[in-house]
């Protein structure tokens, strides 16, 4: 391409990682974002803050009126950060709150209220309109971004998930191996069987099994698919 030195076009593309809990994907959209040069967005951070606010407001995913009432006001804002991305919920940084045991408890109860989902893809699809998006979730390349040109449908075994989720606790006194194994089995099966958009890979994504792979194998393999589809890094 002339009078470009580096080669790069700015043929920007959607990529759509989604898995079940644990599976390793925020993490490895991240690092396939930072290869590509593209932006993240982490869908499950937004899911997870609202859940903190409606547990600090003592609101359960039964009042689904009173949910969208509140979610409708949020202003849930992701931004770069040092150590990865930030999360900030009305102007507070709760990146680190959404993480607790008691948001990875009830998460799924509350994502699976229809009108919070339909705002919640609204907003992700606004942020993906310029392309150069790398977007995580459950139902990112079945419902989000299904037009999105590469997806990928990473999954793990059970204990496996379980055992990166105990590693990246701040605090594991908070909880058990075994007990975050049996939160993760039932999340995976309420995620699978919720009436609205279900856990469930996409017909022509690609399934990673990462049981045996490490996140920089993973993220690797995912920015390959993406060269292999003809992308090409944006001019720097």
């Amino acid at each position: 391409m002339s009078g470009q030195s580096k080669g790069y076009t700015n043929c920007k593309i959607n990529i759509a990682i989604d898995g079940p809990a644990g599976a390793g994907k925020s993490t490895v959209a991240r690092m396939v974002a930072g290869a590509l040069g593209y932006i993240y967005v982490d869908t499950g951070a937004m899911y997870r803050a609202v859940t903190l606010r409606m547990l600090q407001l003592g609101i359960p995913p039964e009042d689904e009126e009173k949910v969208l009432q509140v979610a409708q006001k949020l202003v849930i804002e992701l931004q770069p950060g040092e150590f990865g991305q930030k999360v900030l919920l009305d102007g507070a940084d709760v990146t680190e709150s959404i993480r607790s045991s008691d948001i990875n408890a009830n998460v799924s109860r509350y994502a699976q209220i229809e009108g919070l989902r339909a705002l919640m893809v609204s907003l992700q699809r606004q942020m993906a309109l310029r392309k150069g998006v790398v977007m995580d979730g459950r139902d990112i390349g079945t419902t989000v971004l299904p037009d999105a040109e590469v997806k990928v449908f990473m999954t793990a075994a059970v204990e496996e998930r379980a055992r990166r989720r105990f590693q990246e606790l701040k605090n594991p006194e908070s909880t058990s191996l075994e007990k975050l194994t049996r939160d993760i089995a039932e999340r995976d099966r309420l995620d699978a069987e919720r009436e609205i958009s279900p856990l469930r890979q996409a017909e022509d994504a690609v399934l990673l099994d990462t049981t045996r792979m490490s996140i920089t194998e993973v993220s690797e393999a995912i920015v390959r698919l993406c060269k292999a589809h003809g992308m090409e890094r944006s001019v720097e």
